[in-house]
């Protein structure tokens, strides 16, 4: 099975658990290592937000570390560009080339944002992977958050999905057909093709969506999920 975040969603040990407890812990870490200057801190935030998700929510490895493969590539290429094109303060290492060095504060911003985005995406990690998105936009909902931010997130979070099966689906298609092993050129040909039928598709999904909704007399505003779990009933829907 591929990665799939909303299955894991809703299978995890802590699925059911309540929503507002795990919004509160996870934002708690968010906010606390954005304002805490500390890699000391951030490293805690780090190994506690892991040890929820491993060992409390019983979420594999292989899925936690997927989850964090893509911000990590990000994450390391900002810090490397830190590492060496910030030249301020005196040089541990000078390569003598445009610049090119590692310096005391440059070491030092680098670590700190690397250690701090990844505490960030940690405590993010601990919401996605142990709740729904129906009991992220209950909790939203209920703490007053505009209407308009929860309905274009949990759209945005639909389209996300179908992007990348589609994604995946196409990409598939493409090796079935050596479109990545014959030459370089072929690989690039196939990459951009994969991209420009993409964007069609997303045109399309957008209109049948609109579609859908208005078949369903959308007027603006999507019912949010009130979940229900002291005893077993109906789901029973907020405006």
């Amino acid at each position: 099975m591929e990665f799939n975040i909303d299955y894991i969603a809703h299978t995890n040990r802590i699925a059911d658990e309540n929503p507002y407890i795990k919004v509160l812990i996870s934002f708690f870490f968010l906010l606390s290592a954005l304002i805490v200057s500390n890699n000391y801190y951030s490293i805690a935030v780090i190994i506690i937000s892991s040890i929820l998700i491993l060992a409390v929510a019983r979420v594999s490895l292989k899925d936690y570390l997927k989850f964090l493969a893509i911000p990590f590539s990000f994450t390391f290429l900002t810090c490397l560009f830190l590492l060496f094109f910030f030249p301020q303060g005196a040089y541990i290492w000078d390569s003598g080339y445009w610049g090119i060095g590692i310096t005391t504060y440059s070491y030092y911003i680098s670590v700190l944002t690397f250690f701090r985005v990844f505490a960030c995406f940690s405590s993010l990690g601990f919401l996605a992977l142990t709740t729904p998105i129906s009991d992220v936009m209950h909790v939203l909902r209920s703490v007053h958050v505009p209407k308009i931010f929860c309905e274009i997130s949990v759209l945005m979070y639909n389209a996300i999905f179908i992007f990348i099966e589609r994604t995946e689906t196409m990409r598939n298609a493409q090796k079935s057909r050596l479109g990545y092993l014959t030459t370089s050129m072929t690989a690039f040909k196939s990459f951009g093709t994969m991209f420009s039928n993409l964007f069609i598709i997303s045109l399309e999904k957008s209109d049948t969506l609109q579609r859908s909704l208005d078949s369903r007399c959308y007027t603006g505003e999507l019912p949010v999920y009130k979940p229900d779990r002291t005893k077993s009933s109906y789901p029973k829907l907020v405006n």
